[in-house]
């Protein structure tokens, strides 16, 4: 969910939210509350840009929707890097991608052009799933459906038919839940709808028999999107030693080509060699070499919740993320953080506590190889 921590964004946000108040009062005023019907939602749009994690913790409302409205269209509009996790999903028929300029100010000049094609499409009800008031204003708003729901804590809420009660902290696939719990879904088993085919499978077997990796292997993703969210390099190496002393078995490094700079001093820190597969993948074919890992060891990422979704078990390490609301869901896990009090308000931009990255300096390697060890007694590995 977006929940805005920075103070000057969240009070920008709160001064565009009133004047929208005040701008689109007579509709506010003329709002009545309609029952979403069954059979009168035809076609049904889903919006999640932005980061490819998100984007992942999206997915498994989608096979509740398709089980609630069976001959409906379920389209899913997201960032361009996102649509691959995106691709052979059963329980969708298009993915439709645009990179909003709010995240990427270079496609400024594609907005118009996009929403204009967009709403040439007679969507009956679109979710969007992270209650941002600019993806309300800019790619809800202008379309014509008969139902637009979200939540409003974003602000915008005026842009909408259908506001979800927000029923207070929890994981973020739960707060994606409670928006189809609104419409009468029953969510039934988990399912994220990430389907390799057999040519991707194939061709993960291609890699690891090239790399001579056998089976079981453990794989480490050391990187971030976010720095403060990256474990020190000089850790990971210790770490990576342990593994690969303790259990004898084959370690793979994954990420991706912008975290060479990470991996190499990872690298140049270690006795061992691991076999080494950064800037190597798409991310289906990471996809699939963490589907046929034994264990994953990584920090709050996207590789992360592919694990998840693959149920791979996992080790994350958190520092000033929040793991009640972005831990590995669904499958085999434990979490490492420390607890410290200032997470809880952490815009994870900067860092103003008087130890610098404290929530993850006091991460020790023992500490994750305590919670590998609970993981692999537990998998008798």
């Amino acid at each position: 969910m977006y929940k805005i921590i920075n103070k000057k964004k969240l009070a920008a946000t709160i001064a565009a939210d009133a004047i929208g108040k005040i701008i689109f009062l007579p509709k506010l005023l003329s709002r009545k509350s309609r029952e979403i019907m069954d059979n009168g939602i035809r076609d049904i749009l889903v919006i999640r840009t932005a980061y490819i994690g998100d984007v992942v913790m999206t997915m498994p409302i989608l096979k509740p929707l398709k089980e609630k409205f069976p001959g409906s269209r379920i389209s899913f509009l997201t960032s361009t890097p996102a649509g691959e996790v995106l691709k052979n999903n059963p329980y969708l028929d298009d993915v439709i991608t645009y990179d909003p300029f709010w995240f990427y100010p270079t496609q400024k000049k594609k907005y118009l052009e996009f929403i204009k094609a967009l709403k040439k499409r007679s969507f009956d009800l679109v979710i969007e799933s992270r209650g941002d008031i600019r993806e309300l204003l800019f790619l809800v708003w202008p379309l014509k459906a008969k139902f637009k729901l979200s939540y409003d804590f974003g602000g915008g809420g005026y842009l909408l038919t259908d506001i979800v009660p927000y029923n207070g902290l929890k994981h973020k696939v739960e707060y994606h839940f409670d928006m189809i719990r609104y419409l009468g879904c029953d969510i039934g088993d988990l399912d994220w709808g990430v389907y390799l085919t057999e040519g991707e499978k194939n061709k993960v077997r291609e890699i690891l028999e090239k790399n001579s990796i056998r089976k079981p292997f453990i794989s480490v993703h050391p990187g971030a999107r976010i720095p403060l969210k990256r474990w020190m390099t000089d850790r990971y190496a210790k770490l990576c030693d342990r593994l690969i002393e303790d259990y004898g078995l084959p370690l793979i490094v994954l990420g991706a080509k912008g975290e060479r700079d990470i991996v190499d001093e990872i690298l140049r820190e270690m006795r061992h060699r691991p076999t080494d597969l950064v800037g190597a993948l798409t991310l289906r074919e990471l996809s699939g070499i963490l589907s046929e890992s034994a264990l994953f060891i990584c920090n709050d990422s996207s590789p992360m919740h592919i694990a998840a979704s693959m149920k791979t078990p996992t080790v994350a390490i958190f520092g000033p993320s929040k793991s009640v609301e972005t831990a590995p869901y669904g499958n085999v896990n434990r979490i490492v953080e420390k607890d410290y009090p200032c997470r809880c308000h952490c815009d994870e931009s900067s860092c103003h506590n008087k130890r610098f990255h404290g929530c993850m300096r006091d991460i020790e390697v023992e500490d994750v190889l305590s919670a590998v060890g609970e993981i692999t007694k537990e998998l008798r590995l």
